[in-house]
């Protein structure tokens, strides 16, 4: 049976881009009499806001979507992610690191997916693991791995090459886990079998399934949609004030009909569908 999820984090309200996402996974999943999930990613330190939670819950009922089961929630998997750690260690595949984003950048000499590709600096130097945070060794990691591949529904089957980020954080200093290392063992904990998200995070996936060959987690499929953009082109999102759904719905809009008109592609003035995958609407 398919089963997928909605996985905002409550560190600010959610706009139509979340709604668009949500309405993707949950669709996918009833059109296919499946389960879809909904998880809390909420162990962003101080970024995450208990008080929004039941704000999210009621943008998702007001755009008419339900879930299967109770919602989950990352910050009660905290041991899970602490384990796993424990185990890429005893395989000397993660070692501490206490460099600045500021260091990382004026050393970096390439730039991958996620922005500057960090040196190595602490590879093969002494670091004091107290308040560190963890970085995967990933020329290590990848000759254990071997050759991966993955599928996306939408771009066909993919080969990884996870490489391109470098020694990516796994344990961040300010947070129990990575967005890489928490999304990967809660996707297998749920029992994800398609993975929806939004084309900028396409290549994080390569990533992801080094992670599964290395922990033995169950391997999905994917389904990476587009985003809904702003006119200059750039995603809507919350840092930078994108129109939040509360408001829309607290001004007694149909949050039914907007996500019928999200649904057939009609967008709010100013806001369209940016490119999908391989040049896909």
């Amino acid at each position: 049976m398919i089963r997928t999820r909605f996985a905002p984090s409550p560190n600010g309200p959610l706009h139509l881009g979340h709604a668009y996402a949500a309405i993707v996974a949950h669709d996918l999943a009833r059109a296919r009499g499946g389960e879809c999930l909904l998880r809390i990613e909420d162990i962003d330190g101080t970024r995450s806001r208990a008080e929004l939670v039941p704000e999210i819950m009621a943008d998702l009922a007001w755009l008419g979507l339900a879930w299967d089961g109770a919602p989950v929630f990352q910050s009660r998997r905290l041991a899970a992610y602490a384990e796993a750690g424990e185990r890429l260690k005893a395989l000397g595949l993660l070692y501490p690191c206490q460099c600045t984003r500021a260091e990382i950048a004026a050393a970096a000499r390439e730039t991958g997916p996620d922005g500057p590709v960090y040196p190595g600096t602490c590879r093969s130097r002494p670091a004091d693991p107290r308040g560190a945070a963890w970085r995967l060794d990933m020329a290590k990691a990848v000759a254990l791995a071997g050759p991966l591949e993955w599928r996306d529904e939408r771009a066909g089957l993919q080969r990884a090459a996870p490489e391109r980020f470098g020694d990516v954080v796994l344990l961040r200093k300010e947070a129990p886990a990575s967005y890489h290392l928490a999304a990967t063992l809660d996707d297998a904990a749920d029992g994800i079998t398609l993975v929806t998200r939004g084309a900028d995070l396409f290549a994080a996936t390569d990533v992801h399934r080094l992670l599964q060959v290395l922990l033995g987690l169950p391997v999905p499929v994917w389904h990476h949609h587009a985003l809904l953009v702003e006119p200059d082109g750039r995603k809507l999102a919350k840092r930078r004030g994108s129109p939040a759904l509360a408001d829309r719905r607290l001004a007694g809009e149909d949050g039914t009909a907007l996500a019928r008109a999200l649904r057939e592609g009609r967008f709010p003035a100013g806001i369209s569908l940016g490119q999908g995958l391989h040049g896909e609407a």
